[in-house]
């Protein structure tokens, strides 16, 4: 019989090697925590329509990328490819903007999207992300963005770059995307065939398109910046005095759009060159309209999202094959000898768990000299012995691994004995 195996495009994340990922977690929730953003959960799944409407019908997510199916009830239903559209969705379903504003949030969680998977994109991958909804300060664009470095920072992670954009807003891009149609139909047979068949609905998705003739025709094209409306402009400039004003080294770059349709102005990428082709670490943006695309009152809103796996490949390419590995935990071991002492050697691991002692103990009938090497293989600190001499004499023997040193504990004071 054949051996099932994962999915193309999943991985799995074996149990010696989630340290990384939980130092990543941990490291966004006290980051995202310590500037006022709670956390938010929102469903693996959503209506279809919130993506098209959301995402744009466009965009390469919605065109080729989205896990859609009818349920039994013959509704059409998307695996989550992205998190901001599900958040808007949440925060208008749940009237949040009936509360103090802005509302600040952040989530870890998967998505999924249809791809041809290589380093640093999968088909199951996992994001985490910040949203701030209901202001439209340039200096929460920076805040956002730096909410991101610090992230980076706080893993120590270096060598990455913050790549910088504006692409305006719905009374100034109009004009902008008029300009890229005329330029780029005087060359519409060297595009690829998708730039080709977005060229007219939008035309801004050649900037970023990774075609390398796209890639060397988009480097031709005027910079958005000389179309910007005086409202994007002031705001561009904002921005960008925030983040001197905290010393955060960027880079503009005019290419940089976003392969989304709901952002307007700020737009940002982390790149990291030790991830090849598909370099950026994360990114996100402005998205003003998003929350009146679907069916909401005008909301200035601003965010980014960040792939956990693409962060953990580069973490782990700067420290080493160890980056990671996550030990068991466990800092006692209670070995025993015959059956009375067994049990008693399991009442008392779990004694030892109630008082916030990691505990563990054998299952496998080993001798007691194979315990002794088992333990030793755990790393743990100490080895509890019970064997029938103990059991008469009502204690047990602590073991000191790293010393060898050996002494006589009463069964009442193990507790105190090793915490």
């Amino acid at each position: 019989m054949t051996r099932i195996r994962a999915p193309r495009g999943t991985i799995d994340v074996f149990p010696e090697t989630p340290g990384i990922w939980r130092l990543l977690e941990e490291t966004v929730r006290s980051v995202c925590r310590n500037a006022g953003y709670a956390e938010i959960r929102t469903p693996i799944f959503e209506h279809t329509e919130l993506f098209q409407r959301g995402v744009g019908e466009s965009t390469d997510i919605v065109e080729k990328e989205m896990y859609t199916f009818l349920d039994k009830g013959e509704r059409s239903i998307t695996l989550r490819p992205e998190g901001t559209a599900p958040v808007v969705r949440s925060y208008l379903e749940n009237k949040m903007w009936a509360g103090p504003q802005p509302v600040k949030v952040y989530y870890i969680g998967p998505m999924f999207r249809y791809e041809r998977p290589q380093l640093g994109r999968l088909r199951q991958h996992t994001q985490f992300g910040v949203e701030a909804l209901g202001a439209s300060s340039p200096a929460l664009d920076a805040e956002v963005i730096s909410l991101l470095i610090r992230v980076y920072q706080c893993l120590g992670l270096e060598g990455f770059v913050v790549r910088l954009n504006s692409i305006g807003c719905s009374k100034c891009r109009p004009r902008y995307k008029e300009s890229l149609i005329n330029l780029l139909s005087k060359h519409v047979d060297e595009l690829c065939g998708d730039c080709q068949r977005r060229l007219l609905r939008n035309p801004l998705r050649v900037l970023d398109c990774k075609n390398e003739r796209c890639t060397s025709l988009a480097k031709e094209l005027p910079p958005i910046f000389e179309y910007l409306c005086e409202d994007c402009s002031q705001h561009f400039d904002g921005v960008t005095q925030c983040l001197k004003a905290l010393n955060l080294v960027y880079e503009l770059d005019p290419t940089i759009v976003r392969g989304l349709d709901y952002y307007t102005k700020t737009v940002f990428e982390v790149v990291h060159s030790g991830l090849g082709a598909q370099d950026a670490l994360g990114g996100g943006g402005r998205y003003d309209g998003l929350a009146e695309e679907l069916g909401g009152t005008p909301t200035p809103a601003v965010g980014f999202a960040a792939g956990i796996e693409r962060a953990v490949q580069v973490l782990q390419d700067a420290a080493g094959e160890e980056a990671g590995r996550d030990a068991c935990g466990i800092s006692v071991f209670v070995a025993a000898m015959g059956d009375e002492a067994k049990l008693q050697a399991f009442r008392m691991t779990h004694t030892l768990r109630k008082h916030g002692i990691s505990t563990d103990i054998d299952y496998l009938d080993r001798s007691l000299r194979s315990q002794m090497k088992y333990a030793d293989k755990l790393g743990v600190k100490k080895v509890v012995i019970i064997g029938e001499d103990e059991l008469r004499g009502d204690y047990a023997i602590v073991r000191d691994m790293a010393t060898g040193e050996q002494t006589q504990v009463p069964f009442c004071n193990l507790v105190k004995a090793l915490t």
